[in-house]
């Protein structure tokens, strides 16, 4: 966003965090967000608010704006109300004008409370270009190249990449030709990284890559990473991916209680199926992890034949596009043409030929 020209007036990565500790611990820092999000408002009032993700701010911020200002609100990548917290759906109702969803199972949700949404396709099928089963997996030398994406958090990198080391550790003990790739989502955490790889000199033939896991995805034949956006990457980039994560304790046994979902990855909820591999918790150990990496490797192309059904159900390019339609519609106080719903289609594969 700040390479697109936008003024970041408050650093997301004071907010970044997973869990009820590590939320608790930065109750300042969100205070503090809060408050100079209410200082721009009677400073410098928008034309429309876009939220993005990050229910727990966002919801209480566009209460507020809905309270104070008549300033038109629309909803960019949802809250997961289809996995834990449905009673957000009525908040959603009373402070958002429109919402803009980029997964195929979420319209009905929607449409059951009566809120104004538009499936508008995802945004990484943009971003990823379709790259045909067993083609343009980079150059990878004699032997087996492994990807290892710890998460963008400091405290899922803290949490999750010792595991990820014990586990490639063990691989290397049976591949002596494997590489690794390390994805470091941002050079805070790319410092991080090198930090905690100075506990495994044993370690040989590792690279940390920071920025996008792009060049990750591009070279490696199979990835182990964090539960989140990035596997859904993986799954459009067709690399098979081990998905594991862990958390408190406590706050892993209240998810238990609360999430109705049944797989973690956003990959396998999208194809219904497990596509990839899920250790969650006590399971994401070395060994298990190890374990699993070595049947994946057996079993390539298995993987990636698997994934190609994720891409067809997430439906055409242009998500951006029709988004920014949206967008202007809601300034303009009226919608603007070319901003179909897609999710009628079983496999959504019908293009927008507008974009």
């Amino acid at each position: 966003m700040t390479a697109e020209g936008a003024d970041l007036f408050f650093d997301i990565d004071r907010l970044s965090a997973m869990g009820l500790i590590q939320v608790a611990r930065q109750f300042s820092s969100i205070k503090a967000a809060f408050n100079a999000f209410r200082h721009r408002l009677r400073t410098d009032p928008p034309d429309l608010v876009i939220f993005i993700d990050y229910p727990g701010f966002n919801l209480k911020a566009a209460t507020h704006l809905k309270a104070k200002t008549d300033i038109p609100t629309l909803y960019y990548i949802a809250p997961k109300v289809w996995a834990w917290n449905a009673a957000r759906l009525d908040k959603i109702k009373a402070c958002m004008d429109h919402v803009a969803l980029i997964l195929p199972f979420e319209p009905p949700i929607y449409k059951k409370k009566g809120i104004p949404a538009t499936y508008v396709g995802n945004p990484l099928v943009d971003e990823y270009p379709f790259v045909p089963a067993g083609t343009g997996q980079g150059a990878k030398g004699s032997g087996p190249v492994i990807g290892l994406l710890p998460g963008s958090r400091s405290s899922e990198v803290l949490s999750l990449l010792p595991v990820m080391l014990e586990a490639a550790t063990r691989l290397q003990i049976f591949h002596p030709d494997v590489s690794f790739y390390i994805s470091a989502a941002s050079c805070a955490r790319k410092a991080q990284i090198h930090k905690i790889l100075t506990c495994h000199p044993a370690l040989d033939h590792c690279r940390v890559v920071a920025g996008r896991p792009r060049p990750v995805f591009e070279t490696a034949d199979m990835v182990i990473a964090a539960s989140g956006t990035v596997t859904l990457e993986a799954a459009l980039c067709q690399v098979p991916t081990v998905i594991i994560y862990k958390v408190s304790a406590l706050t892993y046994a209240l998810g238990r209680l609360l999430i109705k979902v049944k797989y973690a990855g956003l990959a396998n909820l999208i194809a219904g199926r497990q596509v990839m591999p899920e250790l969650l918790q006590h399971e994401a150990s070395g060994g298990k992890i190890h374990r699993e990496a070595e049947r994946m490797l057996d079993t390539l192309d298995t993987h990636i034949r698997n994934l190609a059904d994720v891409r067809l159900r997430l439906g055409p390019a242009g998500a951006p596009n029709r988004t920014a339609r949206i967008a202007l519609g809601l300034i303009r106080g009226r919608p603007l043409p070319g901003c179909p719903d897609f999710s009628h289609n079983r496999y959504l594969t019908n293009h927008d030929k507008s974009d």
